[in-house]
């Protein structure tokens, strides 16, 4: 896909999104101070031209459920199909392929113990082009998740941002039951489906439906999340980083990780390094500047390996894209 060049509505009206992809576009365009009208028309061009969509995700945090990261080593000729085949996978959240196009790496998003098991035990290990596959689980989500990203660039100021913020009646519920899944498939296709059709969708009454689909975001069980193409940012080199920093610093790094406008994702994972991110940049003398300053100069940091990301392949949802 072509670069798109956003200007600064577009970027507004992202941010606007992020903080609450339900929001009316009427109440959008009062905060943004355009009509509703634009609103929808650049809506609309942004869902076109940059890929733009707005879904429903389970957290597994708040849910308690184990999410892992999947590092696999794949025969050269075959990690385009193992690739597209994993990004159909329901239990599958982010992936792409780097090192070259040899290596996916990937989340998954579970919903269940077994079916963590099945993927990871059953399904990859009996794949004879995977050469070798390292898990990591996900211990504690520094950044990423309901935390938007876009806030970092400062787009809207406070008294926007609380404008555009849901406010929800307090709800320590997070458990999702089998009467919630009809109500969370159709948001996980359409994050702005409204009362009407999500009403038709679960055969619940429309007040109904807005009380669980309120207790749901309230708990954080459910968040409302979005995708896009970033080059339109000039952001348009991807890195998975995995990062190894002394045991009484990680906390630390960490945190400082999450501060930084280059990372989109860090948590903090088993395995040989106890750390992984997503870096994002506008290219390679960006990166470098990155790993020689910004994360180099952090106290505890050891070793840090960094793996170029090809393509990303899937976000929050599959299209097709590869």
């Amino acid at each position: 896909m072509e670069s798109l060049v956003y200007d600064e509505l577009d970027k507004r009206l992202l941010q606007a999104l992020e903080i609450d992809g339900r929001a009316p576009f009427s109440r959008i365009g009062a905060v943004l101070g355009v009509s509703d009208q634009t609103v929808a028309r650049r809506y609309r061009r942004l869902t076109s031209e940059a890929g733009l969509r707005i879904v429903a995700v389970r957290d597994p945090v708040r849910l308690g459920l184990d999410h892992w990261v999947l590092r696999l080593r794949c025969a050269p000729e075959a990690s385009e199909a193992i690739t597209a085949a994993l990004a159909r996978r329901p239990d599958t959240a982010w992936i792409a392929l780097s090192s070259g196009g040899t290596e996916v790496v990937l989340q998954t998003r579970p919903r269940s113990r077994l079916e963590h098991d099945e993927l990871v035990f059953g399904k990859l290990p009996r794949t004879p082009q995977i050469l070798d596959i390292r898990a990591h689980q996900v211990l504690h989500r520094f950044y990423g998740g309901p935390v938007g990203w876009l806030h970092k660039f400062g787009r809207l100021n406070e008294d926007e941002r609380v404008g555009l913020r849901p406010v929800y009646e307090p709800c320590d519920d997070a458990l999702l039951t089998a009467a919630d899944e009809p109500l969370v498939a159709a948001l996980e296709a359409d994050g702005r489906a409204t009362y009407p059709e999500l009403q038709r969708a679960t055969g619940r009454s429309e007040s109904a439906v807005k009380r669980r689909l309120a207790a749901l975001l309230a708990s954080g069980a459910l968040f409302i999340d979005m995708e896009y193409s970033a080059e339109g940012f000039g952001l348009v080199s991807g890195a998975w980083l995995t990062i190894t920093a002394a045991p009484h610093a990680l906390d630390t790094v960490g945190r400082a990780l999450a501060t930084h406008p280059e990372i989109a994702y860090a948590a903090a994972t088993t395995g040989p390094a106890n750390l992984v991110a997503v870096c994002v940049t506008r290219g390679s003398a960006h990166l470098y500047e990155y790993l020689s300053r910004s994360l180099g100069g952090l106290e505890g940091v050891q070793h840090v390996e960094t793996s170029p990301m090809q393509r990303r392949v899937k976000q929050l949802t599959y299209q097709g894209r590869m």
